[in-house]
């Protein structure tokens, strides 16, 4: 059963959030239960600070336990002052605010803090990805959440490059879980390629990470955010696959705007939420079905100096390149792990391989602090930021050219 409400066409109050979270949590059935929050880092617009404040309220007093859990996936960890501001409180604010709480980074590379927890065979595989992929992945969580007799993710619903819309399970996988299960879903993402899945309910990907989730044998509630602007426009309390597609029905309506032709030239400005290419990138993802052949997506953020704080080396090893320019020589890339060539061939776009002559569809250019030369040894364009001049590319869409204020989170698509 689910708790909520949402539309495209007004947002919630805090009353309504108030309300929303009475009747789910006042029934008396979690009382005493240890109870683990899984929440996004802050590369994801919601009010998150306001929903957690209305769990601490209605739960602190009555749970054994109410911790924090950051859903950091492969993201960097967050230090106290980004939780602070995830949490909506004064810097070093979190624990005066939230007594009862303790609050960790998920880290996905430490084998130490993993379980496994059951495993997908190569026949199941094969038969979840239609096909495309046939091995066994090993599913492994963060070992913390066995501590807990609830988890209870939060977090807003968008279209998404990899899963057609975030939410639900998707908080635990790739937010809480190993490498495996991490790249696995992620290069299926890259097989059925972004502009097939993305802003789609039902993927191939979302049944692996359900497939994945099934192996949790604990108990969750979920609470999927529609969100509008930066307000709420739809909260979503009860299971999760209910609840995601509650949330993405919503979010459908408001976060997939339809253009009758496509544009030459796409200027995406990057938030200052991103923090890195690798979640600045979203800013390409979102705007390149509207983009015409041979077009060009100019992502603009000055504040943006680095590829990855992550996978930053690997990625400027093997560059951005089209599917085909992987999938047709596999073995030079072996070593590499599926996820961050999942990210390079999201980057890069539609495009072919051919006779060693690769064929992008549109071409992806930085005007951000990443300068020239790094711009060039991994396969992307460049303009100088100092010199971009943003008024000069506004209000010209009758000339073939989108600009986007806030671009990462918004899907712009052609009309049929």
């Amino acid at each position: 059963m689910i708790i909520g409400r949402g539309s495209a066409a007004s947002v919630l109050a805090e009353q309504d959030v108030h309300d929303l979270c009475s009747q789910a949590f006042e029934a008396g059935g979690l009382t005493g239960k240890r109870i683990l929050v899984v929440l996004p880092d802050n590369t994801r617009t919601a009010p998150i600070d306001l929903v957690f404040r209305m769990l601490y309220r209605f739960l602190a007093d009555r749970v054994k336990t109410l911790d924090v859990l950051f859903a950091l996936g492969t993201h960097p960890r967050m230090d106290d002052n980004e939780m602070d501001r995830r949490l909506g409180v004064e810097a070093e604010g979190k624990h005066r605010a939230y007594p009862k709480a303790r609050f960790f980074n998920h880290q996905w590379d430490d084998a130490s803090q993993l379980r496994l927890i059951g495993t997908v065979s190569a026949d199941e595989m094969e038969s979840l990805s239609g096909g495309l992929m046939r091995q066994e992945v090993p599913i492994t969580v963060n070992s913390r959440i066995f501590e807990y007799d609830i988890l209870m993710p939060v977090g807003p619903t968008y279209p998404h490059e990899v899963f057609g819309f975030s939410g639900g399970v998707k908080y635990f996988f790739p937010g809480i879980c190993g490498k495996e299960i991490i790249d696995a879903l992620h290069w299926l993402g890259a097989l059925l390629t972004s502009s097939a899945i993305i802003g789609t309910k039902d993927t191939p990907v979302r049944r692996l990470a359900n497939r994945a989730a099934s192996f949790i044998p604990i108990d969750t509630v979920c609470l999927n955010l529609t969100v509008k602007g930066k307000a709420l426009a739809g909260l979503f309390i009860g299971p999760p696959q209910e609840t995601f597609e509650a949330a993405a029905a919503v979010s459908n309506q408001i976060h997939i705007e339809y253009r009758p032709k496509p544009f030459q030239t796409v200027v995406a400005c990057a938030p200052a939420m991103y923090t890195d290419l690798w979640t600045g990138a979203k800013c390409a993802y979102k705007t390149e079905p509207v983009v015409a052949d041979g077009g060009e997506i100019i992502i603009v953020a000055p504040h943006l100096t680095e590829i990855s704080a992550t996978h930053g080396p690997v990625i400027e090893r093997i560059g951005y390149h089209v599917l085909d320019y992987f999938v047709k020589q596999m073995e030079k890339f072996s070593d590499i792990p599926r996820g961050i060539l999942a990210h390079s061939t999201h980057v890069k776009g539609l495009g072919t391989f051919e006779n060693g002559i690769e064929k992008p569809r549109n071409r992806v250019t930085l005007a951000t602090g990443i300068p020239e030369h790094a711009c060039a040894r991994v396969n992307l364009g460049y303009r100088d930021r100092r010199i971009f001049d943003l008024d000069d590319w506004r209000n010209r869409e009758g000339e073939g050219i989108l600009f986007v204020e806030k671009a990462g989170e918004t899907l712009y698509r052609l009309k049929k």
